[in-house]
């Protein structure tokens, strides 16, 4: 579980944490990523991708430990943290950091990915939010976009993608998941997307009578459905 905060802070209690005790009642084996973040005077902006790239090669490498298949390793983020969970996916052959153990000999690619709410492009229009400016300062270069914008980083070994947003996102504009949806499907990498008519951002596990409340129980059928997660 990734929760967001625009890479300038972690949405821990309200979104990966919920999430993980949901999942955790639902017989599925959980974790939490706390990244670090840019602005906390690192010697590198991708920090937030070297511990995403380290965890998954850190739980691949528990798996037996927690009996977990080691190739049914998925990753779900939130808001920033679905930027961070998609180019985890997409860039998981890119050495974001030096090896430092074995466990870096794993694989970083999740099995499959869920993106809620995400940010996805870092290219105009869609390029006003809050973590572009905290993984790319305020005058970026169009390469700088590109490079960290997820949609131009699918290839044919992204792994399956879940995707879920509103029409009315103000912070992440829908057109984030379009794209993403598009890219997916040029790729033939199978990709299920739903797009709420009203339910704003940061709705996390869903919100009272509202329809985004329906997006666990639709990523759980998806997840089962694409054979990682048993009926």
């Amino acid at each position: 579980m990734i929760s967001g905060g625009g890479y300038a802070h972690i949405e821990l209690g309200k979104e990966s944490t919920p999430t993980a005790n949901w999942l955790q009642s639902e017989g599925v084996t959980a974790f939490e990523l706390i990244y670090r973040l840019p602005q906390e005077n690192w010697s590198s902006t991708d920090v937030p991708f070297q511990d995403a790239q380290r965890s998954i090669r850190m739980i691949r490498n528990l798996a037996k430990h927690y009996n977990i298949d080691q190739n049914k390793i998925g990753i779900l983020g939130f808001s920033a943290g679905g930027h961070l969970a998609g180019i985890t996916s997409t860039l998981f052959n890119k050495k974001f950091y030096k090896p430092v153990d074995k466990i870096d000999s794993l694989s970083a690619k999740p099995d499959f990915e869920g993106l809620i709410y995400p940010v996805i492009s870092m290219l105009p229009p869609n390029n006003k939010t809050h973590a572009q400016k905290s993984i790319l300062g305020t005058q970026p270069t169009t390469e700088q976009e590109i490079d960290f914008s997820v949609e131009r980083q699918v290839n044919t070994n992204t792994p399956p993608t879940f995707l879920a947003q509103a029409l009315d996102d103000p912070i992440s504009p829908v057109d984030n998941s379009y794209l993403m949806d598009k890219a997916l499907k040029n790729a033939n990498i199978p990709v299920e997307m739903h797009i709420f008519q009203t339910g704003g951002h940061g709705w996390r596990l869903g919100k009272k009578n509202s329809e985004v409340s329906a997006w666990p129980g639709l990523f759980k059928t998806w997840v089962q459905n694409s054979g990682f997660w048993k009926n």
